[in-house]
């Protein structure tokens, strides 16, 4: 028998197979020059001991020493040399039992090409490549270079009137407090660059830093360096400001941030972002699902959603004039992408595609109702990693580069893919049992300040009325004259703003404090008094001071239940609500005389 023309295997295969085109087309990618292809149409005459019959049943492979394999065997052994799939030629020649399943699987597909060859088209698309995510991670760090932008400038232009030392909750007082609660753990129950210093100088120079390894990031100038600092000021900032950077999304952007410094463009990577993605939209319909509200069972939770939501956009009015029919079907739209589109961020790419195409539109559906800061907009970029560069490159013009995957980076790989699937399923355990066992509990409890690996859940329970608390001063007690906010509901006839991706922090607050009274909402008691010491820091956070030239002597709150109104009343009135009053939620007090 003649032997192989060159010092490489080569793979024989059926030219005339639509199927085995395609999958040849897929390996001669994965194997470069290590493995030479043909059709046996053309080399068959070279190999007369070969049965031709043996051609058409199944791809031969023939080894420089004359040595024939064929079937499963021969597309292991082809493969063998590729990193990440030799386990499988090793498995083959001594795992009992494996060689046998894997030959039947081989003669099973071989015997129904053409529908194997349609399943292939279906998923996969006509031409299948090696998947590769140089675009695809390159546009990601940029989405998140600017994300990490927008949190940092939007927290730095507000960050003294919240925890400065004349803000709402002082960051330090509250490191002073827990410092003698934790004494020598402090760095590690507590991780913050504020344990040096915490000035209101400091504090908008953190934010400064921030923005500024954010715009490195965008420009890609030593990326990882810079992803680095940013997680650790981000960090810094989430822990020092409380309840007020106590968000989801705050510990979904440490989340993303962490990942991001070891991000390379490759799938066992990419998969820790899926996975992300994956628990943030799993992790929020089934907290819809678990918390046992009658308005998520019964599907009726987005009649009141639009009009309840913390800050709504002008688009969440007109969505609330849907009728109640359109709104259950929108709900369940919203558990098929939140419950079953998850499942397939991992299936081949077609179906990955259909499935980031859902994704994005609910998130887009959810970015132009509400402001919900940067939230939106960081699941979108996680979204972009669905993508492989054969997707991206229509749309993006990118050199190609393909680096090649050191051992220490496949070994680093497996090490931080093991630790996120390790915290993240012990996490799942207890939200889906309520139980963890007690070492994992424990261990948790260490990790869970660093915020790289979170639970997430977003409405998990749909608030049906929206209380207002407006806050009133007055220098006589009989006139009483009120804070504007900025952004949150307050004049009728204003219509809901349009802030994100900026969040303004005491807007929000004030949605949250309304859903209980203020003996258990501390800052909103430190709020108050504030505004009457006339702090300009705070005040900066307010639209309005009622009081310019000195604060007012008395101060109080009240609540209001606001209502949208409907098409006839706006015509009428030209009100974007109704409110009526419900009575005080913080009573008439001034301060002590001096």
């Amino acid at each position: 028998m003649d032997t192989a023309p060159s010092n490489v295997p080569l793979l024989v295969f059926d030219g005339d197979c639509s199927f085995c085109r395609i999958w040849i087309g897929f390996w001669k990618r994965l194997t470069g020059e290590q493995i030479e292809y043909a059709p046996y149409q053309e080399v068959a005459e070279r190999f007369p001991d070969v049965p031709r019959d043996n051609f058409k049943r199944a791809v031969q492979l023939i080894l420089p020493d004359g040595e024939v394999l064929s079937a499963a065997h021969a597309v292991l052994r082809s493969l063998a040399h590729v990193p990440g799939y030799a386990w499988m030629l090793a498995a083959y020649q001594n795992v009992p039992g494996f060689a046998a399943v894997a030959e039947w699987f081989y003669r099973r597909v071989a015997a129904h090409r053409s529908f194997f060859y349609h399943v292939t088209v279906l998923l996969w698309g006509k031409c299948v490549e090696p998947a590769s995510y140089e675009i695809a991670a390159r546009w990601f760090l940029r989405c998140l270079g600017v994300i990490y932008l927008i949190a940092f400038v939007s927290l730095g232009v507000q960050i003294t009137g919240l925890v400065g030392a004349r803000g709402i909750l002082p960051a330090a007082a509250f490191l002073d407090a827990i410092r003698q609660n934790y004494g020598s753990a402090l760095w590690w129950r507590l991780p913050t660059l504020f344990w040096l210093n915490t000035s209101d100088t400091i504090l908008k120079l953190a934010c400064v830093a921030g923005a500024i390894m954010a715009v490195t990031v965008v420009l890609g100038f030593a990326r990882r360096a810079a992803l680095a600092i940013a997680f650790a000021l981000y960090l810094s900032l989430v822990h020092i400001g409380q309840t007020f950077l106590g968000y989801q999304w705050d510990y979904l952007l440490l989340e993303t941030g962490f990942l991001a410094i070891f991000l390379v463009p490759t799938l066992p990577r990419i998969w820790l972002f899926r996975w992300l993605l994956f628990r943030l939209m799993f992790l929020s319909g089934t907290a819809k699902l678990l918390s046992g509200d009658p308005t998520w069972r019964n599907l009726t939770a987005l009649q009141y959603h639009y009009e309840t939501q913390p800050l709504p956009t002008r688009f969440a009015w007109y969505f609330h004039q849907f009728p109640p029919d359109f709104q259950k079907l929108s709900a369940v739209f919203m558990f098929f992408v939140e419950l079953l589109i998850p499942f397939l961020l991992f299936a081949p790419r077609r179906i990955r595609f259909f499935a980031a195409g859902m994704t994005i539109l609910l998130e887009v559906l959810i970015f132009i109702t509400g402001n919900y800061t940067f939230f939106n907009l960081l699941a979108l970029a996680l979204c972009v990693l669905l993508f492989d560069d054969g997707a991206l490159r229509r749309f993006v013009r990118a050199r190609e580069t393909r680096r090649r995957v050191t051992r220490f980076q496949r070994s680093a790989t497996a090490v931080l893919i093991a630790f996120i699937m390790l915290v993240s399923g012990f996490e799942l355990m207890e939200i889906f049992t309520g139980t963890m066992p007690r070492p994992a509990a424990y261990a948790l409890s260490w990790i869970a300040p660093f915020g790289v690996v979170n639970t997430y859940g977003l409405f998990a329970v749909m608030t049906t009325s929206r209380i207002e608390i407006i806050v009133e001063g007055s220098n006589d007690g009989q006139t009483w004259l009120a804070y504007d906010f900025k952004y949150k509901p307050g004049d009728l006839r204003l219509p809901p703003a349009w802030v994100q991706p900026h969040q303004p922090r005491l807007d929000w607050q004030m949605w949250f404090a309304a859903l209980g009274n203020y003996q258990g909402n501390r800052w909103f008691v430190n709020f108050m008094l504030r505004l009457l010491e006339g702090s300009p820091d705070v005040l900066a956070l307010v639209a309005t001071n009622p009081f310019p030239s000195t604060p007012p002597r008395y101060i109080r709150a009240q609540v209001y239940d606001y209502k949208f109104t409907s098409f006839a009343e706006r015509r009428s009135s030209g009100a974007w609500w109704r409110r009526e009053l419900k009575g005080e939620y913080f009573p008439v007090v001034s301060l002590k005389p001096k």
